[in-house]
This record gives structure tokens, sequence and C-alpha cells, in this order.
């Protein structure tokens, strides 16, 4: 019926129309709302970034009597695991065995790097979370998917604390990459330093990467945020203090002013998610931090973000 190959990039607007058709279809039959509000093509970042950082490292189901492309995934090798990103299956496809088939093959990969497999995913989506589930996966983190409108003049925080982390915040510069992955490496057990590369030479023109910094000027933390029509967010960053977190957030909601944003938060942390509410900030979703191998407890803030697929 189907048979897997690695993405090309003539596949890439193909991918981008199936990413879009498929998460747009069941969003909006499920929870009665649309993800991409633009256009497919836009969804032919995914394919962009993927292909910058890990060329070959796309897969697709290609129907064998049509030759229509019916599923994708994209999955990416760090130095400390690997990440799982989107899956997609042609909504005339659901419970056929694709994306056991594209999953299957990643475990496979995972297995011969010898690294644990990550991912995030949603919640609200029970088939998903089932499919996960029966090969291996458990999760480790809840996130609470926030979304906000920031106003033209932008935030300003009320407390000193976060107003003097936010002197402590600047933009992140290449001599800051061993650093940021000393700092994940501490609180969550990963690092994928070409990832922070990749960020703060910005060739797509699209990201935005800030460090904060401690008393001593060390860093101790980190956050990212992408502008594009397919991917208005904030993530992913870690950071070892709810200040030093909440300054982040201030200090790349301003990027944002006169728009939505989304960003994710451990649903453990409630003091920093009731800073957010705060700002008018509303739940719009729940994910799920997975991991299929060993994960170490998560010792300070994480923020995830999809583009690139984070855990």
């Amino acid at each position: 019926m189907f048979k897997l190959r690695t993405m090309i990039p003539e596949d890439f607007e193909e991918v981008a129309d199936l990413i879009f058709l498929s998460t747009n279809s069941w969003y909006q039959q499920e929870l009665g709302r649309k993800i991409f509000s633009g256009v497919p093509g836009d969804c032919r970042i995914f394919c962009d970034v993927y292909e910058d950082l890990d060329p070959g490292c796309g897969l697709v189901a290609e129907n064998k009597s049509t030759g229509a492309l019916i599923g994708s995934c994209f999955f990416h090798a760090r130095e400390t695991h690997v990440s799982l990103g989107i899956m997609n299956v042609h909504p005339n496809y659901f419970g056929s065995g694709v994306a056991s088939s594209i999953l299957q093959h990643i475990i496979e990969f995972s297995e011969g790097q010898d690294l644990p497999l990550r991912l995030v995913s949603s919640a609200m989506n029970l088939d998903s979370f089932s499919l996960y589930n029966r090969f291996g996966f458990a999760p480790f983190a809840v996130y609470q998917d926030m979304c906000v409108h920031v106003p033209k003049k932008g935030f300003q925080p009320e407390s000193d604390e976060v107003q003097a982390g936010m002197e402590r915040v600047r933009k992140a510069e290449l001599r800051d990459l061993l650093f940021m992955g000393q700092v994940e490496f501490e609180i969550s057990g990963i690092s994928r330093e070409r990832d922070y590369c990749y960020f703060i030479e910005n060739d797509l023109g699209i990201w935005h990467t800030m460090v904060s910094l401690d008393e001593k000027g060390n860093v101790d933390g980190f956050l990212v945020s992408s502008d594009h029509p397919a991917s208005s967010m904030i993530g992913p960053g870690v950071a070892k203090t709810k200040d030093g977190a909440e300054a982040l957030l201030w200090a790349q909601l301003d990027r944002f002013r006169k728009r939505d944003v989304v960003f994710l938060l451990p649903v453990n942390r409630p003091d920093l998610v009731q800073a957010m509410y705060a700002t008018g900030a509303k739940n719009c979703e729940l994910h799920l931090g997975q991991v299929r191998g060993e994960a170490q407890p998560v010792r300070g803030i994480v923020m995830p973000g999809f583009l690139p697929e984070s855990a």
C-alpha cells in the first residue's frame, strides 16, 4: 500500500501541503479551530529548518500506486538524544498504519544510535498519545500552551525582581554556545549546541535568541522565539529560576507587539504561570514531554518549542 523513504527537497512543497491539511483537519474536527491560518506553503518552513540542521532526516510514506505522499515526519539526532519532530498522516489514511510504520523506523534509528528518543506531543489527541504509549514512550513533563495578545506598547512588569532580571537579559552571541549547552544539560540532561548555533546565526531571519545572566554575569538561562506565519512562538528555552524565566519571557514578548504569540510553560510552576495569567494569557492546549528511554528529572524550568521540536 505504501513505502517509506527519505524525504528529498523535491518533496517539500507536497510535504508542506500535507502538514497544513493533516494538522488543520484534526484540530478543526476535534477542537473547532485551525492551527495554521495562512497558506499551505507556509508549512514548508518545517522542511527547510530540519534540512538545514540535518539533511536527509525527513521521512515520507508514499502511496505505491499513485506516488502521492500520505505521511511525513522529521527526526533530529542531537548529542544526548534523538528528537522526533512533527508527524502527519493524510486524513484519508488515518488509522491505516502509516504513523506506526514511520515511528518504528525512527525508533530503530534511535536504537542504532544508542540514544533515547524524545518528543513533545498533544495531550488532547488520545490517538496520538496511545500510539506513542504503545511504542514505549512515557510522559515526564506536562506543559500548558498559553496564548497572549501583546499590546502595542508591550508589557511592563511590576515586580522589582523581574525588572532587575530583565537588566541581565541580552541577545545571545556565538560565544554563549558552550554555556547554553551547560545550563540546559544541568537542567534537563540534554544538549543540542548545533541548534543553538543555528538559532543565533539566524540565516532564515526568523529566530531571536536571548540569554539571562546571574548576578555574577554567568549564563543561567536562554530563550528562543520564532516569528514566521507557521510558527509565531516563544521557545525553546530553559532557566534555572522563576525570575530568570520570567525575565526572558517578558523580553521575548516585546518582540510580538500588536500580535498573538504562543508559549509553553510547565504546569508544575504555578508561580510562573500566574505571572503570565496577569498579562491576559489564556490556555489553548496541553502538551506532554515524552521519552522512550532514560530521562533525568528536570532541575529548573523548561519551555519547549515545536520548530525544531524540543523536549
